[in-house]
């Protein structure tokens, strides 16, 4: 019985580890956001949480400039 507790408990503790990214720390929002060269947005994408390699992927990103407008990711 024991047994069968200890692996219960590891497997809901192993679970919880890997599918969260709040236990890291290391996670944001972020969305693509589309501006006009004169600082207008024009348009944004949809919020989505990134964590760890993703999320520094996304953060090294530079700015996309097409004709007059400026492609960008915002993460809070």
């Amino acid at each position: 019985m024991k047994r069968k507790i200890i692996l219960a408990i590891t497997f809901i503790g192993m679970t919880v580890a890997f599918n969260s990214c709040e236990i890291l720390g290391s996670c944001k929002i972020c969305r693509q956001v589309t501006y006009n060269v004169g600082g207008g947005v024009i348009s944004e994408g949809p919020e989505t949480e990134y964590c760890d390699a993703a999320l520094i992927a996304i953060e090294g990103k530079d700015d996309i400039f097409v004709g007059n407008t400026r492609i960008s990711w915002e993460c809070r």
